[in-house]
Order: C-alpha cells, then sequence, then structure tokens
C-alpha cells in the first residue's frame, strides 16, 4: 500500500477499494460484502443507514449543485439498497468568505429535492473553517429508509445466477462531462446537463411491479466498469456486455473521443444498474422507459459461468475486451 494519500485513493476504483479493504474494514470489523447501505435489524423493524460527502468542483454545473448532488446521492444509496428513503442528516463545512447568496441557494436546492423526493432533513452541523483550510463548501449527509425484509438482500446479489439480464436506466457519463466542461479552466464549453436525480420513485415504481429484480447499485465514482467488477465479484461469475446497447449520448460520446475518455469509467448521478431474472427483462424495461428518469433503458448484458469473474465487452467492432476496474482517477472532485 502507498506511503501516502492520492487523488487516485477517491476515485471509486481500484486504490478506493485497497484504501478501505486495508485501511477501514479491519479496523472497523466491517461485514462483506460492503454495500451502499448498511441493514439493521432492531425491535421489529428493518433499516436501511448510509453516509456520504461531497466535495464536487465546482459547486455549481448545468443540472444542479452540490447541494442537489447530496441529496440525490444520499437517497439512491437507500433506495439501491431496496429501502424507502425517509430521513436525512445534513453537516456543512463552510471556508470563511463563502458567499451568503450561494450558500442560501444551495440550502433552497437540497430542500427542494428533499421535498420533491418525499424525504426530510431533521438534522445536521455547521462549521466555519478559516479561509484556504477547506475549498469553498464541503458537505456530508446521512441518511435512513425504511426496508421491507423480503428484499433486504438485493444489495448483495444473493440470488443472481448465470443468464440473468443486466439493465441500465438511461445514458452513461453526463454528470462527468457536465462537471468538466463547466471548469473555468477547460478550453471547451458543452451543453451536456448532469443527470443529477434523486431515483427513489422510479425504483419504488419497478420493485411494486416486478418481483424479480435480484441486485441494484447506483453507477456513480468509477462508473459503470467499477460496478460490474464490484457484482462479478460478489457473485463470482462472469459478465458480458454489449458496446451497442449501452446507452451514451453522442455530445457525450463525441467528447470522450476528443479527450480519450471511457464513458464505462465516468461518473454518473442518476443512474442504476439493475439484475433482473431471465425473461423479466421486458417486463422491466416497459416499467422504466414509462418513467422520464428511465425513458432511455436498455439490456446490456447478462451474467455467464465463468470462474475468473471477468467483465467481458463484446464491442461495436465484432471484438471482445476485458473491462477492468479503473486504477486510478479521470476525472477529480466530480462527486
Amino acid at each position: 500500500m502507498n506511503d501516502f494519500i492520492s487523488l487516485n485513493h477517491g476515485s471509486g476504483g481500484k486504490l478506493t477499494h485497497e484504501l478501505i479493504e486495508k485501511v477501514f474494514v479491519k479496523r472497523f470489523a466491517m461485514s462483506e460484502p460492503l454495500t451502499d447501505s448498511f441493514i439493521i435489524k432492531e425491535s421489529g423493524s428493518t433499516l436501511a443507514l448510509t453516509t456520504d460527502s461531497y466535495v464536487v468542483d465546482p459547486l455549481f454545473f448545468p443540472g444542479g449543485n452540490i447541494g442537489k448532488l447530496a441529496i440525490c446521492g444520499t437517497i439512491n444509496d437507500l433506495a439501491v439498497s431496496g429501502a424507502d428513503p425517509r430521513y436525512i442528516a445534513v453537516s456543512f463545512i463552510i471556508e470563511e468568505g463563502f458567499p451568503m447568496d450561494d450558500l442560501v441557494l444551495i440550502a433552497d436546492s437540497m430542500a427542494e429535492e428533499a421535498a420533491k423526493a418525499g424525504v426530510k432533513i431533521v438534522t445536521g452541523d455547521t462549521k466555519v473553517v478559516d479561509k484556504g483550510k477547506c475549498d469553498k463548501l464541503f458537505i456530508t449527509t446521512s441518511g435512513i429508509g425504511f426496508l421491507n425484509s423480503e428484499i433486504e438482500n438485493i444489495s448483495t446479489g444473493k440470488r443472481i445466477k448465470p443468464g440473468d439480464k443486466l439493465i441500465i436506466n438511461g445514458p452513461l457519463g453526463n454528470h462527468a462531462i457536465a462537471i468538466l466542461g463547466a471548469r473555468n479552466n477547460m478550453a471547451f464549453r458543452t451543453t451536456v446537463t448532469s443527470d443529477c436525480s434523486s431515483l427513489n420513485h422510479l425504483i419504488r415504481k419497478v420493485l411494486q411491479n416486478c418481483k424479480e429484480i435480484l441486485f441494484m447499485r447506483d453507477v456513480t465514482r468509477g462508473g459503470l466498469a467499477t460496478v460490474l467488477n464490484e457484482l462479478a465479484g460478489m457473485i463470482r461469475c462472469g459478465i458480458i456486455v454489449n458496446e451497442a446497447t449501452i446507452p451514451v449520448d453522442e455530445q457525450v460520446r463525441g467528447l470522450c473521443e476528443m479527450l480519450g475518455f471511457d464513458p464505462l469509467f465516468l461518473a454518473n448521478e442518476g443512474k442504476v444498474l439493475m439484475v433482473a431474472s431471465a425473461g423479466e427483462e421486458n417486463k422491466v424495461l416497459e416499467i422504466l422507459r414509462s418513467d422520464p428518469l428511465g425513458r432511455y433503458s436498455e439490456v446490456i448484458g447478462e451474467i455467464i459461468t465463468d470462474k475468473k469473474e471477468l467483465v467481458v465487452l463484446n464491442t461495436s467492432a465484432g471484438g471482445k475486451r476485458i473491462i477492468d476496474m479503473p486504477a486510478g482517477i479521470q476525472l477529480p472532485r466530480i462527486c
């Protein structure tokens, strides 16, 4: 393990996983597999608990800001665990000199997003630090949701088997490209808007109408490639995905080709990967596509028998390539 922390440790890829495994998991006695939320069973109730921090740069970007991002991210971590998000706690670390008007805009967007999702912001904390001691504003959120015990293991993928189908609810990479285009030091501008959205209503609609959803994970840092590799390791099977069916907006695809990025490794803030039992994929697609946040959903691949636990991409050119978890960071501070 490295002697010092680098930006690559925050990528969501291999170094992030190494940091978590070698520093935190054994010291905190965390149970594996690690998922987006911890499931609590107490006094006849089943709860999901999650926490996250947000340090995005810039704070305001097309489609949202750090406040909306924090609420959406917490809600989505609970929702993909099968929970109904209910309560959020928020902590602010604010740099001295931060504009009050900007803080009000951010707080307003948080309140608006929480209300739209049916979630209450109920407690929090505020710290102000000397100028130069943090970069403008950092936000930490924690969330609690209630969980139906019948689906409490959905985030572990225990029921997945070869032949089951992988589904994504829309185009990849929009958030990362929107953040990149909003940075003042970039030599280009883009009309791409972040997909930053709360997915709990969409996910609830799917779960209420289809009992064969076997796994869910929101696709954030590290992109789809990271989630697929995590899943393959969890279930000890291989995964095959088809490049031709993975949705990517044309402008995002063009910028990725120009800048040397791969959409499979780019961050998203409104995308969920679902695994559905074979034969149920069309039903799931119909439900997803009836909602604006799932209009461009696609089946992108399936689970296969493979003891090497590889993720293989069928390329549009007719070849195959292995998709590994990213080793480092493509874009810093995207969430």
